[in-house]
């Protein structure tokens, strides 16, 4: 551990992958009050701040997936945390074509349309993930910068296939039984996991690129 170390908080093995580089240290495959245990471990040793790096799905109907989101805020029900103005700034100028507005956070995920128009409407959120809100929470505690960076996967007019959610390893890592056993429940899915498929490639490729341009320590000012 350092404490001129970034931590990045992710949900999924590709998430973590992409985000590892010299000058971070990933935290991956928690949910919930298991992620917030372990962030709060890690926090009370120094380290320069905290981002929450990932995708995340559609709430605004306007973002495509691929589109880049830069947290100003992020909301968990009737709380919310401002991030770090200076770090939220030195991200897009690093990525000029990111959007910048609310991130929401969930527990569980938000799949289905209606729900993330729920939502939407509630919050102002422009996406939606689950682990942001626990790493601006835990951050803000132990007095330590944050902000949220996170690429549009799912968009706003388009449900997440159940089967898509099966293969969510409660590890981080893809469940390929519990996906297919799923898919073949509800065969008639096939169609809304192809296209999720294709919207993945699309983020993946997005949140790469995202990631080559913010540098080692994730521009960190």
């Amino acid at each position: 551990m350092s404490a001129a170390s970034v931590v990045v908080v992710t949900g999924m093995a590709f998430e973590a992958r992409t985000a590892a580089g010299t000058g971070a240290e990933v935290l991956f495959g928690l949910r919930a009050g298991a992620l917030e245990r372990a962030l709060a471990v890690r926090l009370s040793s120094p380290c320069a701040g905290v981002i929450s790096f990932g995708v995340a799905g559609g709430l605004d109907a306007a973002l495509v997936p691929g589109t880049v989101v830069v947290a100003k805020r992020i909301v968990d029900g009737e709380h919310g945390f401002d991030t770090d103005q200076a770090w939220s700034a030195a991200l897009r100028a690093a990525l000029p074509q990111a959007v910048y507005g609310a991130v929401a956070g969930r527990d569980a995920a938000v799949a289905d349309v209606a729900d993330k128009r729920i939502l939407h409407r509630m919050s102002s959120a422009l996406t939606v993930d689950m682990e942001s809100h626990i790493a601006a929470r835990v951050a803000q505690a132990a007095g330590v910068p944050y902000t949220a960076c996170r690429v549009v996967i799912d968009p706003a007019w388009r449900s997440v296939p159940s089967s898509a959610l099966a293969g969510m390893g409660s590890d981080g890592h893809t469940d390929i039984v519990a996906l297919l056993r799923d898919l073949g429940e509800q065969p008639r899915q096939l169609a809304g996991l192809l296209q999720l498929a294709r919207d993945a490639f699309t983020a993946r490729s997005a949140l790469h690129a995202a990631r080559r341009a913010l540098g080692e320590r994730f521009a960190m000012p």
